[in-house]
């Protein structure tokens, strides 16, 4: 007797009788009786089986050879450059050349920079008309508007970025030195066409931008990380560092909050998934958002503050504030970098230890990269429920080890095994954010934190979302599926009246 429960030996079963293939797309002939037997029937005729690559016609482009075609496509492809920008803004930017020294000469600029942008045009408006004048140029009634604003968002703003910013498509901007400047629009990279006069043009702009919020930043102090005024998060670094000339990335964020239901409408999450977060964020449980560069954390962060209660006191902590929490009772804090002697630096461990003195219901940090981890899980436990932070991780798993090892760079003498007993007795729930290849965002997993099991921290995914393929736009398609598990944490929820959508949710 074999392993398959037949008798070894005599004649083999048949699985088919194998015919010539049928060319032509003509249907194979039936099967006989013998063969219908012996099998012939398990396998339908190869015309009938919808196989990719094969054509309507017969003819047949194997996957491998359309993926080669990708391939040799993006190695001949060549690099895109900026084209020169031609018509009416080239004859505005030219224009502006000439008239910008004059007007300096008569502008003063202390005075200019107590006004706000609407009132310098008006200010500006008989100032040009003497210079054009002077310079003998006409410009009709478009072309001097124009002209104004190039003129005040030099003076006062941030000059080409203005375009950039005041586009609200436009999620990130990159600039890689004068002649080259990308922008995200939609998930996706592309060249934007501006460009900066040159090194010493963009280098003003961006200690225009750090000195608004008080940093520097020049040869001595090449790297910095600053703000803008609607809260967009600037990062720049400049020569030496930067061998292609001053580099600014801002990462702008929406001017209209967005929320938890606005989320799940762009398809981030599933309906039960918005419902166990808002529950989530207002049962007090202690959240870490997981996720790469751009996958939305920040974002995730300022959906689930919606959910506090505005009796709260909530204090944010950051390196660069770019939270922006829809509470009332909302005090952020930022760190500050050493001095040019290398002195008076906070950092964000020195601001949790000062926030535990300044009675708030929840620390939120923006970011946690090193050591200020432990400060951050003793506050958890502490009787801040409810604090939230967010963190650089592929997994909800990598979450946990990534924690483990930031209290172990600081000089806390605890055993490995004391840190993962503390993240697993305070932390509640990790939710790992991802953009995806299409540029989308997804929320691709809720995970609960329950407890140890030896000397290992033990977790239960509640949801995950499940790639199932793309669409003819090659956008990603796929379903968020509950586990259907009773969640750990059900009992926090029932303490604030929410046990039953909670459960609800997860069922």
């Amino acid at each position: 007797m074999s392993a398959f429960g037949r008798k070894s030996g005599g004649q083999k079963p048949s699985f088919g009788v194998a015919r010539p293939m049928q060319g032509g797309g003509k249907a194979a002939p039936a099967p006989s009786d013998s063969e219908s037997v012996k099998g012939g029937e398990q396998f339908p005729p190869i015309e009938s089986l919808d196989l990719p690559g094969v054509e309507d016609d017969g003819s047949t482009a194997l996957p491998e050879e359309n993926a080669m075609s990708k391939l040799n496509d993006r190695a001949n492809a060549v690099a895109e450059t900026v084209e020169e920008v031609q018509g009416f803004e080239a004859s505005v930017h030219k224009i502006k050349e000439q008239v910008l020294p004059r007007l300096l000469e008569r502008v003063d600029p202390e005075a200019a920079a107590t006004l706000t942008k609407t009132e310098l045009a008006e200010e500006f408006r008989p100032i040009i008309s003497e210079v054009l004048a002077e310079l003998k140029i006409t410009l009709n009634r478009r072309e001097q508007f124009a002209l104004e604003k190039v003129l005040v968002d030099e003076l006062l703003g941030l000059g080409p970025l203005e375009e950039l910013l005041s586009d609200p498509d436009i999620n990130d901007i990159m600039v890689n030195g004068p002649e080259q400047t990308y922008i995200e629009r939609k998930g996706k990279l592309e060249l934007a066409k501006i460009q900066f006069r040159d090194e010493e043009h963009l280098l003003q702009i961006a200690q225009r931008i750090c000195n608004s919020v008080g940093r520097r930043v020049d040869q001595t102090t090449p790297l910095a990380d600053a703000r803008l005024a609607d809260g967009s998060r600037v990062n720049v670094i400049v020569p030496p560092l930067s061998l292609r000339g001053t580099a600014i990335s801002i990462r702008k964020f929406s001017d209209k909050p967005i929320t938890i239901d606005m989320m799940q409408g762009f398809g981030s999450m599933s309906k039960d998934m918005a419902t166990f977060l808002k529950v989530a964020g207002a049962s007090r449980f202690n959240v870490v958002i997981s996720g790469g560069t751009g996958s939305g954390k920040t974002t995730m962060l300022n959906a689930m503050s919606k959910m506090i209660d505005p009796g709260e006191r909530v204090l944010t902590i950051e390196d660069a504030a770019e939270l922006r929490l829809q509470q009332p009772h909302w005090l952020p804090l930022e760190t500050r970098p050493a001095n040019l002697e290398g002195k008076g630096e906070i950092s964000i461990g020195d601001l949790v230890k000062n926030a535990l003195r300044m009675r708030p219901d929840r620390i939120i940090l923006g970011e946690i990269r090193g050591a200020e981890c432990f400060d951050l899980l003793a506050a958890m436990n502490t009787g801040h429920d409810g604090s939230m932070c967010t963190l650089h991780s592929n997994s909800p798993r990598e979450c946990l080890g990534r924690m483990e090892n930031m209290v172990l760079m600081g000089d806390i003498k605890i055993p490995k095994e004391a840190i993962s007993k503390q993240i697993a007795d305070s932390v509640d729930l990790i939710i790992q954010v991802k953009r995806l290849r299409d540029g989308s965002r997804r929320t691709t997993n809720i995970t609960e934190v329950i407890g140890m099991e030896g000397d290992v921290i033990v977790t239960q995914e509640l949801f995950k979302f499940e790639y199932t393929g793309e669409d003819d736009n090659g956008k990603i398609e796929g379903e968020y599926r509950s586990m259907g598990l009773r969640p750990y944490t059900l009992d926090k929820a029932k303490a604030y009246g929410f046990e039953q959508p909670c459960l609800e949710a997860c069922l």
